[in-house]
């Protein structure tokens, strides 16, 4: 469903990924990690075609992002950091433009947009401007989106950020619940949330892949079995390694 390829990007002197290679299955739930600007969002924005790669190459569904990136897209769902959103309309505005964005009209948008609010839970704001909304709200508004149109491939950005501890719970449940027929790719700084709902983790640093596995299994590598453990003694020594080299 994803596969990248030797995916690099620079931006000036820095190279925020490094010829990362990586696959992604049907029914895998990926959560991708690492510390900050270890080059997690640079590479999600790249997957999904929103900034041009330096090198290497990225298929969504059998289509080539840069060179068929309409056809690619149309099979993706992305939640951007940030949850970037008109705020000015609200929440079923914005969802009835996304609607129309994605070529959806009468009921199969009407449908779809039911599915979408009941999904994100946003029923109780859906006439109010998205710019009062709170962040959890705003959020989950951007989850709506990213869903609406039943995409095959789902990257989301740290999906729960800013949602209180049941929102936090609803949002995971409904990953799970998606996870049966797609291929998820979760960013998230929650390692109790990889732990929860993801089959597969992949860490990065640096812009390179530093661990790939499951989460049971690399967190077998501490003494502790803690993921939280593992995650620090693996980015702290790949960032002391790259210092010694340079």
């Amino acid at each position: 469903m994803i596969e990248i390829q030797n995916l690099t990007k620079h931006f000036g002197p820095v190279t925020a990924v490094a010829n990362l290679s990586l696959t992604v299955r049907p029914g895998e739930v990926l959560g991708f990690l690492g510390p900050n600007g270890a080059g997690k969002s640079t590479t999600m924005k790249m997957v999904t075609g929103y900034l041009a790669p330096d090198d290497g190459s990225v298929r969504i569904c059998g289509h080539d992002i840069v060179s068929d990136t309409l056809a690619a897209q149309r099979t993706l769902g992305y939640l951007p950091e940030g949850a970037p959103a008109y705020g000015e309309m609200t929440p079923r505005g914005f969802l009835s433009f996304i609607a129309h964005v994605r070529q959806l009209a009468g009921e199969e948008a009407r449908l779809a947009m039911q599915r979408a609010i009941a999904g994100a839970e946003l029923k109780a704001v859906l006439d109010q401007p998205i710019e009062t909304l709170s962040k959890g709200f705003r959020r989950r508004v951007g989850l709506a989106q990213a869903i609406l149109h039943d995409p095959d491939v789902l990257i989301l950005d740290e999906p729960t950020d800013g949602l209180d501890p049941n929102q936090k719970h609803a949002v995971r449940d409904l990953i799970r619940g998606m996870a049966r027929d797609k291929t998820i790719v979760i960013s998230t700084h929650l390692l109790e949330e990889v732990e929860a709902i993801c089959t597969r983790a992949v860490i990065i640093d640096q812009g390179r892949i530093v661990a790939d596995a499951t989460p049971a299994e690399l967190a077998a590598r501490a003494p502790s079995g803690r993921l939280d453990d593992v995650f620090r003694q693996i980015t702290t020594r790949d960032t002391a390694v790259a210092g010694a080299a340079a």
